[in-house]
């Protein structure tokens, strides 16, 4: 069998691949503009640092979105440590009003705000499944067992209903 590390993607590769899904990953812990992009940054050199100890026991994009989730959850205590981030944030500032929006741009940006009202566990798992992780997968990402996930879901799934309810 042909080592893994021989045939592990460069980093420029992963980006290319999982660019957006790390970009949607950095804005569901991040709303502020500059620390979303440092945060970003960060995800991108956890990645570089991480890639070479993929063996492939899960799926490339599995590994990628576990390292950005570890780097995410790592961002959001340290800046609540600092005291420059509530983890329950309901109503973050883009810098773009909602006159400027389409409907759907307007809807998107309500479900990643009530996305990061979440608790962190909650949060996590939802992010992986709006970017069409599998519970299994999700559970491999995070370290958890599937019925956890699939438990956190349905609480998180129950809560955004009835924020979004309350707001549609």
């Amino acid at each position: 069998m042909a080592d893994q590390a021989d045939v592990a993607p460069g980093i420029e590769a992963v980006l290319g691949e999982h660019g957006s899904m790390l970009s949607r990953i950095a804005a569901s812990y991040e709303s502020n503009p500059s620390r979303r992009e440092d945060l970003l940054q960060e995800i991108s050199v956890a990645l570089w640092r991480a890639l070479p100890r993929w063996r492939g026991e899960a799926s490339l994009r599995t590994f990628v979105a576990r390292v950005a989730h570890n780097r995410a959850v790592s961002h959001v205590v340290r800046q609540a440590r600092i005291g420059e981030v509530a983890i329950d944030e309901q109503h973050p500032d883009d810098g773009r009003g909602p006159e400027r929006h389409a409907e759907r741009g307007q809807h998107r940006e309500r479900l990643v705000a009530a996305v990061r009202r979440l608790p962190l566990g909650q949060r996590q798992v939802v992010v992986l499944a709006l970017e069409g992780f599998a519970q299994r997968e999700i559970g491999e990402a995070l370290g958890l067992q599937e019925n956890t996930v699939a438990q956190r879901l349905s609480r998180a799934r129950q809560q955004l209903r009835e924020w979004l309810g309350v707001d549609a």
